[in-house]
């Protein structure tokens, strides 16, 4: 039998990985308090960096420019962007938290409702888009109307008698 030739890498047969003292990337936040310091940094940050809109005005021939601070909607995208995350891993976090974990959940709770309503309390004050954070939020105003109209109401037969008299008139 050929022995097998190793091309470059790890020897064949090798357990090196066996000596890895741990597996799988490190938490960002070894307790939940750092987890929650950060995400009020974030917080703050986006009170303290409203964006600006810009609009013009004209008076007397001159027009000026003046920048308007406006609320910054917090966003869990932001959030991770912020921390150095991406959403995935965030979510993932989330999800594969072990009982014993119950501190990271309540946090994440905290940052996700604290996020919703501030969103939330920006629109229903109209310093958001309100329909942006509606459809972000999941927010949906439905209405149903439903009307029954007998087989053999007035209505009906009218209607049926309209149809087939356009129907009539475009065969001609």
């Amino acid at each position: 039998m050929a022995e097998k030739k190793n091309r470059g890498g790890a020897p064949i047969g090798n357990q090196f990985w066996k000596l890895r003292s741990k597996h799988g990337r490190d938490k960002l936040f070894a307790t939940p308090d750092l987890l929650w310091q950060a995400a009020c940094e974030y917080f703050e940050w986006c009170e303290n960096n409203p964006l600006i809109e810009v609009k013009g005005f004209a008076y007397q021939g001159i027009v000026t420019k003046e920048g308007f601070p406006k609320m910054r909607a917090m966003t869990m995208s932001q959030l991770c962007f912020y921390l150095n995350c991406n959403e995935a891993y965030f979510r993932q976090f989330k999800t594969d938290l072990k009982p014993e974990d119950k501190d990271f959940s309540t946090i994440i709770e905290q940052i996700e409702k604290t996020i919703y309503n501030q969103k939330f309390q920006g629109a229903a004050a109209d310093l958001l888009n309100a329909n942006i954070i509606a459809r972000d939020l999941g927010l949906v105003d439905k209405s149903k109307i439903e009307h029954e109209i007998p087989a053999d109401s007035e209505t009906l037969r009218q209607a049926k008698e309209r149809a087939a008299k356009i129907i009539d008139e475009e065969k001609d």
